[in-house]
C-alpha cells in the first residue's frame, strides 16, 4: 500500500518513512503541500492514505486535505500534530499527536487501513 506523508520537517519525515517502510507500506515524500497536490493530481499513483502534518508553510493540513478529497474522494486523511488537543479533525478523517512512538503510528494506520 502506498501512502502518501507531508511533512516539512526533514528529519519528522524521514523518520515517518522509515518506520512504514519497516511496517510494510511504501511511503511518498512531499515536504509541502504544493507537492503534495501534484503527486495527488497524478491518478495513476496509487495512494491508500494521506498523512499531513496539520502545520505547513504553504497551506494548513486541513486545506491540504479538503483539496485531496476533491481529487480523490474516498482517500483516508491522517494529521499528525504537536498540538492535537487543539485540532478539530473533519468527520471521516484522524488524527496522531506528536510526538508518537513506532507502535501508535503501527497501530493508528493500521487501524485506518488494516495490515499491509
Amino acid at each position: 500500500m502506498h501512502l502518501l506523508v507531508v511533512e516539512d520537517d526533514d528529519i519528522v519525515r524521514m523518520l515517518i518513512v522509515e518506520v512504514l517502510d519497516e511496517l510494510g507500506y511504501t511511503a511518498i515524500e512531499a515536504d509541502s503541500a504544493s507537492t503534495a497536490l501534484k503527486i495527488l493530481q497524478d491518478q495513476q499513483q496509487p495512494l491508500a492514505l494521506l498523512m499531513t502534518d496539520v502545520g505547513l508553510p504553504d497551506m494548513r493540513g486541513e486545506e491540504l486535505a479538503g483539496k485531496a478529497r476533491e481529487i480523490r474522494p474516498l482517500l483516508p486523511v491522517l494529521f499528525a500534530s504537536g498540538y492535537a488537543e487543539s485540532v478539530e479533525v473533519p468527520p471521516g478523517m484522524h488524527l496522531i499527536g506528536k510526538p508518537f512512538s513506532i507502535e501508535q503510528l503501527r497501530d493508528k494506520v493500521v487501524s485506518i487501513l488494516g495490515t499491509p
